[in-house]
């Protein structure tokens, strides 16, 4: 993803919206609690406390307490695979969905959540037994008829429709599902996708995916992964789409449009590029070196680690942001070179391995800004070292003010949910990184970032696990100053 404060360089990029809740009572569900009268809430109380009652079962978490988005995620399990079945109306705004999620309990389970914003939700089942629900915002508690005992595996099943939300980021950028001229655009980071669809919304529980959207005949659906069939009916056109490896919920993303579509291959790798006819022109010099890019990135950071890849290319200048959406990177409008090396790299370093929370972001966010700098290196501009220089005295950037943004807070340490896209999670992240090489030299440096791309793949993990890889690969070298001036340290560290 883009900073916010280099959206507008790079790419041509108020509150929360409550989410509606049903106003009537339905067998399968009870409304939420704030919602009922006090003799009703009485009544309420008791049920919950029956579903616990003389069971060995406990509810799941409501939120896996990230530093940042506490409610985002959920406890008591951990999701393999989503089936999602869409059917969305752009003139209408209207979306209806099943989801099928497939899961362990990692607990004695008498209740769990999803997160699912808005949207009413039909039906649910868990292992095919209607289940009971309840909606408190984003959080959609089930109760299964029987408790699952821990290493379980269930499934559970949503049937829900309705108008999806835009999301409203605390640094004010918009996620979600977003409408376009001709269709719509879903994002998901942070935790947007639980705008269209429910699930375990956190990038510490990675799942498999297929997806199959029909929209009205002469749009078409494109998504993550491979397209496994596409075929028009009645006046309607369905898509299916599949994702073999683990994905965060927050890089799956569906574009529905009138898009011109591409096929090609990067040595054996398929390529599929979907673009927006408007945008086709002036896509198409960078896009013509898609594979160039990804050969150039295996040579440095290892094997692409998706079997397939591409890009997005939308009309959607108000979005404002690209998005590393697994195997197939989203931009609002015709990328330049070095946006288009920044969300590839993005495939290694945030998709195949992700963050492990939120507060982690410097390791997708600093290592894409380093690949552009490496890029630059590798054909014919300024060293690694010379932008580690010039953003240091500040001449990189149009202004002063610009400049000193960097050394507001530490890479490692946002100080808020509206600055983990900030300047300092770029810029002085891809700083750590060269200090890192400077440290431990050209060939040790290389090792560590393709080894620490193969040590996590299809993973997850922190800050912690980074300097613990480092140092390990690295015997006899001090990284400490690094870690304690460039990775925490408060300010702008003296340059030696």
């Amino acid at each position: 993803m883009v900073s916010r404060a280099r959206r507008i360089a790079t790419v041509a990029r108020s509150v929360r919206l409550v989410p509606t809740v049903p106003a009537a009572t339905r067998t399968a569900a009870t409304r939420p609690v704030s919602a009922l009268p006090v003799s009703a809430l009485l009544a309420s109380a008791l049920v919950l406390t029956a579903c616990g009652g003389g069971v060995h079962g406990t509810p799941g978490g409501s939120g896996v307490r990230d530093p940042y988005f506490p409610k985002a995620g959920n406890g008591g399990y951990d999701v393999s695979h989503y089936g999602l079945r869409l059917a969305y109306d752009p003139g209408a705004h209207h979306l209806t969905g099943t989801a099928t999620l497939t899961a362990r309990a990692t607990k004695d389970l008498s209740a769990f959540n999803l997160d699912l914003l808005g949207m009413e939700v039909e039906k649910i089942t868990v292992d095919g037994e209607t289940a009971r629900w309840n909606r408190a915002g984003q959080e959609l508690t089930v109760r299964p008829r029987d408790d699952l005992d821990r290493d379980d595996t269930f499934r559970v099943t949503v049937r829900y429709a309705g108008a999806p939300e835009t999301v409203t980021d605390p640094d004010g950028s918009q996620e979600g599902w977003l409408r376009t001229t001709d269709g719509v655009l879903a994002l998901g980071e942070p935790t947007g996708s639980m705008a269209w669809f429910p699930g375990n919304h956190h990038p510490s529980d990675k799942a498999a995916y297929d997806l199959t959207v029909t929209v009205p005949e002469g749009l078409r659906a494109v998504s993550n992964g491979e397209l496994l069939s596409e075929s028009t009916a009645r006046g309607r056109t369905t898509s299916t789409w599949h994702m073999a490896r683990p994905m965060a919920s927050y890089l799956a993303t569906v574009a529905i449009g009138r898009f011109a579509v591409s096929r090609s291959k990067a040595g054996n790798l398929p390529v599929y590029t979907a673009v927006d006819p408007a945008e086709a022109a002036a896509s198409r010099p960078v896009l013509g070196r898609l594979s160039e890019v990804v050969r150039w990135a295996e040579r440095r950071f290892g094997p692409y680690p998706f079997s397939s890849t591409g890009a997005i290319v939308d009309s959607a200048a108000s979005v404002g942001y690209a998005l590393e959406t697994q195997s197939r990177p989203v931009f609002p409008g015709a990328p330049g070179m070095t946006l288009l090396v920044h969300e590839f790299a993005h495939q290694w370093y945030g998709d195949s391995v992700s963050p492990e929370s939120w507060r982690d972001m410097w390791l997708n966010e600093g290592f894409a800004t380093y690949a552009e700098w490496l890029w630059e290196e590798d054909h014919g501009g300024d060293s690694a070292q010379e932008m580690f220089d010039a953003v240091y005295s500040g001449e990189h950037f149009d202004t002063e003010e610009a400049g000193e943004e960097i050394w507001e807070f530490p890479p490692a340490d946002p100080p808020s949910a509206a600055r983990i896209s900030d300047p300092p999670v770029y810029w002085r992240g891809a700083m750590v990184l060269q200090k890192v090489r400077q440290v431990v030299g050209d060939d040790r440096f290389f090792s560590i970032l393709k080894g620490w791309a193969a040590a996590y793949r299809y993973g997850n993990a922190e800050t912690a696990d980074f300097t613990s890889y480092a140092e390990k690969q690295a015997p006899g070298e001090d990284l400490e100053g690094v870690w304690e001036d460039w990775l925490y340290g408060e300010g702008k560290p003296e340059q030696p």
